[in-house]
C-alpha cells in the first residue's frame, strides 16, 4: 500500500508542478498583450547567410509605426516604443528602472489598467510634456505608502510631474519584474530624453486571431519596400508572433508536464509490483487455510476472486491516501519553493484508475497461484 500511496502522489504531485509552469508560461506571454506582433530591429538571419547587426536600433522609425497603422489590414492598435535605463530621483530616494516612451494605446495593447490616476493624453505626446505613469515597484520605492499623483520626480536630472500609476501585473515567466518600468510619452522620451528619431520596438494588436497571420506577413512586405531591401536582402527587423510563441512554449510545457508524470508513474508499477510480492508470501502463509476452503467446498473461482479483491483493495485504499498526500504535496511545494501549481482533476482520477488497475493485474497471478492449489497438498502443508 505504501508504493502505491507514494506513486498515486509523486504523479499528482509531479503533474500539478508542470502544469503550473504551463500556466505561469501562458499567463506571462498573454499579459504581453492577446494577438500580439513585435517588430524589432535587427536581422534574424540564419548563419551563414548575409545578416545586418543583430540588435541594430536605427531600422525602424516612427514614419514606419504609421504606414503599418494606416496601410495594414486588420489591426487594432500599433505601438511604438522605446526604452532605456535611467535613475529616477524623489527626495532622497532613488530607483534605477526602465524608462519607456510609447503613446496612448499602451493600455489597451499591453493589458495594463490604472491603479490611480491617469494615463497621459494624445496631446501630452505631441507637446513633448514632462509626464510620467509609475509602474507599483517604482511607485512603491519612491514613495512607500503615499500616493504619487501630482508629485515631481527626476529622470535623468529632467522633472517630471506624476499623472498616474499602474496596476500591478507581477513577475513574468522569466522573473522580470513587469511593474518596474516608468512610462513616458513617446516624443518626450525621444526628443527631451534620449535624444534619438529611431524606435527600439513596434507592437502591433491584430483583430483577432485568424488574421493574426496575415497581419504578420503584409507588415513584413510593408516593411522591406519601405526599408528598399532587394529580394535577395535579409530582414533588418524582426517580427515575433506572441500567438505563435504560446503555442510553441505550451507544447514544450506539455512535454515537460508528460515527462514529469511518466517519471513519477515508475513509482507506480513499483508499487504494483510490491502488492505482487506481498500477495505471493500471503499465498504461501496461508496455503492450510485454502486447504481447507477447498476441501469445505471453495471452488477455483471463490478462492481467485477472495486474493483478488484483496490485491484491489490494497490498491484502492493506496490510491485514496495517495491523492491526499499529492494534493497536500503540491500544496506544501508551492508554499515552500514559490513555485506555481495546479492540481488537476484528470491527474488524481488517472493516477487513481491506474492503480486499480496495477492492483488487479499484479493481483491476478498470485490468485491463479492459490486457486489453482490441489486441496490435499495444501492440507498436507506445514
Amino acid at each position: 500500500m505504501l508504493g502505491i500511496i507514494i506513486g498515486v502522489g509523486a504523479v499528482i504531485a509531479m503533474v500539478s508542478i508542470g502544469m503550473g509552469v504551463q500556466q505561469k508560461v501562458q499567463s506571462s506571454i498573454a499579459s504581453l498583450g492577446s494577438n500580439l506582433l513585435i517588430v524589432m530591429p535587427g536581422s534574424n538571419a540564419p548563419p551563414g547567410t548575409v545578416r545586418l547587426a543583430a540588435g541594430s536600433n536605427i531600422t525602424l522609425t516612427n514614419q514606419d509605426a504609421k504606414a503599418i497603422s494606416k496601410q495594414v489590414s486588420g489591426v487594432n492598435y500599433v505601438l511604438p516604443s522605446v526604452s532605456s535605463q535611467y535613475q529616477v530621483i524623489y527626495g532622497n530616494q532613488n530607483w534605477k528602472t526602465s524608462v519607456q516612451g510609447t503613446t496612448p494605446d499602451f493600455l489597451a495593447v499591453r493589458n495594463f489598467n490604472m491603479a490611480s490616476g491617469t494615463f497621459f493624453s494624445s496631446s501630452d505626446d505631441n507637446s513633448r510634456a514632462r509626464v510620467a505613469v509609475l509602474g507599483q515597484t517604482v511607485a512603491t520605492n519612491l514613495f512607500g505608502a503615499a500616493s504619487p499623483i501630482g508629485k515631481t520626480i527626476r529622470i535623468n536630472q529632467a522633472p517630471f510631474r506624476v499623472v498616474g500609476v499602474l496596476g500591478s501585473k507581477g513577475q513574468s515567466a522569466m522573473g522580470q519584474d513587469q511593474d518596474d518600468m516608468v512610462i513616458v510619452p513617446l516624443s518626450t522620451a525621444q526628443e527631451r530624453l534620449m535624444g534619438i528619431t529611431y524606435l527600439n520596438n513596434i507592437s502591433i494588436q491584430a483583430k483577432n486571431a485568424e488574421v493574426i497571420n496575415k497581419v504578420q506577413d503584409d507588415a513584413t512586405a510593408l516593411l522591406r519596400s519601405r526599408h528598399r531591401l532587394a529580394p535577395a536582402v535579409e530582414n533588418d527587423f524582426t517580427v515575433r508572433n506572441m500567438t505563435a510563441l504560446m503555442a510553441t512554449m505550451t507544447e514544450t510545457t506539455d512535454t515537460i508536464t508528460l515527462l514529469l508524470g511518466n517519471v513519477a508513474a515508475i513509482s507506480l508499477l513499483v508499487g504494483g509490483i510490491g502488492i505482487m510480492n506481498i500477495m505471493l508470501v500471503s499465498v504461501t502463509e496461508r496455503t492450510r487455510e485454502i486447504g481447507i476452503r477447498k476441501a469445505l467446498g471453495a471452488t477455483f473461482r471463490n478462492v481467485l476472486m477472495q486474493f483478488i479483491i484483496e490485491a484491489v483493495a490494497i490498491s484502492v485504499t493506496g490510491g485514496l491516501f495517495g491523492i491526499v498526500v499529492g494534493v497536500l504535496g503540491a500544496r506544501v511545494i508551492s508554499m515552500v519553493a514559490g513555485w506555481n501549481t495546479v492540481v488537476s482533476w484528470w491527474a488524481i482520477v488517472g493516477a487513481f484508475g491506474v492503480s486499480v488497475v496495477i492492483g488487479l493485474f499484479f493481483g491476478v497471478y498470485p490468485a491463479r497461484k492459490a486457486a489453482m492449489l490441489d486441496p490435499i497438498d495444501a492440507l498436507r502443508y506445514e
